[in-house]
């Protein structure tokens, strides 16, 4: 979808390489990898299991993931376009400390454009209507 979504040029600007565990989607690297024609496209790494520190930054999104949807709590409910991306923006529109005091979403509008982002669907929340809680799948 990201493929799709952004085109060639930008997909492979912003993910030369692409971080992960041994999850059974990414059980066919080549598939993902490499385009239709064969060029490659990215580079897949598998992480070391339970070595949640060579990915760092994903461990702290999991973190926020969880304050909204609590550990022992299914996904399987939950709507891409609906649910999954009103949490994602929540969560990249909240500030860190580790960027300036930034949040990711003003962070990669910086860096790359909103255009991007336009295409991703994201959406700035402002600080003062951030939920990272369960209810905001309740509203």
């Amino acid at each position: 979808m990201l493929w799709e979504v952004l085109g060639k040029e930008y997909f492979k600007e912003l993910f030369p390489v692409i971080l992960t565990d041994d999850g059974s989607e990414f059980s066919n690297p080549a598939a993902i990898e490499f385009d239709e024609e064969n060029d490659r496209r990215t580079n897949l790494f598998y992480c070391h299991p339970s070595s949640p520190f060579e990915k760092g930054a994903i461990e702290n999104n999991h973190e926020f993931l969880r304050r909204i949807v609590p550990k022992g709590t299914s996904f399987d409910p939950l709507n891409q376009e609906k649910d999954i991306q009103l949490m994602l923006n929540h969560i990249n529109s909240y500030q860190r400390k580790k960027l300036n005091n930034k949040s990711p979403y003003e962070t990669f509008a910086f860096l790359h454009g909103e255009e991007i982002l336009r295409r991703l669907g994201a959406e700035f929340i402002p600080p003062q209507d951030i939920i990272l809680k369960p209810e905001l799948l309740r509203a």
